[in-house]
């Protein structure tokens, strides 16, 4: 048995297979890293706002700069990423910068299946494992409702649609029962196929600037909703 074991380990260094695996940084922690390092604390009163999520998230500061410029808002959405990756970012990207709000926009990713299959049920854990983090941490949950999507550019043929209604019914359900708000961008922006219509966004899952522009008035409601809880 131990000759098979050091011939196995023999194989993984040979080919190359460990230091693929342990040197991998799936959640992209060092995405943010040294940006954390230059934000720093808050100045006292400042109200301190970190948006997480994916590339819907980071492209909202891509195409629309000017709404976060001058304000409190820290943007760490990283394209790509599905709900357990940022769970495992959460805290650097989150808790340590000491928001008083945090607002999470997530789920799509994983019902694309961009690492692996998920069930509704899953990404919905990983949502309230971020918003009880956040939580036991002091910090103000506005979870987000996962925006239309008819289909996936990047993986058609997987029906998202009604699949987002029922994640975002679970989230709202949540919110609710636990005291956080819930942002249901889903309704403002749907068509009647359960996807974004082209004004929203040209592929149907990534918002235009009309898009953002839906979204902004409603974010800002919501965070001072909960900065006056």
């Amino acid at each position: 048995m131990k000759k098979i074991k050091s011939t196995l380990l023999s194989l993984f260094i040979g080919t190359g297979m460990i230091t693929g695996v342990f040197a991998q940084d799936w959640p992209n922690l060092k995405q943010f890293q040294k940006d954390n390092e230059k934000v720093g604390m808050p100045k006292e009163g400042e109200n301190r706002v970190v948006f997480m999520g994916n590339s819907i998230t980071i492209g909202w500061l891509n195409s629309r700069p000017e709404f976060f410029e001058g304000k409190p808002y820290i943007n760490r959405g990283i394209s790509g990423q599905t709900t357990p990756q940022m769970l495992l970012r959460f805290r650097q990207d989150v808790i340590a910068l000491k928001p008083k709000v945090v607002v999470i926009l997530a789920g799509t990713n994983d019902i694309a299946g961009n690492t692996g299959p998920a069930t509704l049920e899953m990404i919905a854990d990983n949502i309230k494992s971020m918003a009880e983090l956040a939580n036991a941490n002091g910090i103000k949950v506005i979870i987000s409702s996962t925006l239309p999507a008819f289909d996936y550019p990047w993986k058609p043929g997987m029906e998202p649609g009604k699949k987002i209604v029922s994640l975002n019914q679970m989230l709202k359900e949540y919110s609710e029962t636990n005291g956080h708000i819930y942002l249901d961008y889903h309704s403002a922006m749907t068509d009647e196929r359960n996807g974004l219509p082209k004004k929203y966004a040209e592929d149907g899952v990534h918002p235009t600037i009309e898009g953002y522009q839906v979204m902004e008035p409603m974010v800002e409601q919501a965070i001072q909703k909960a900065l006056s809880n």
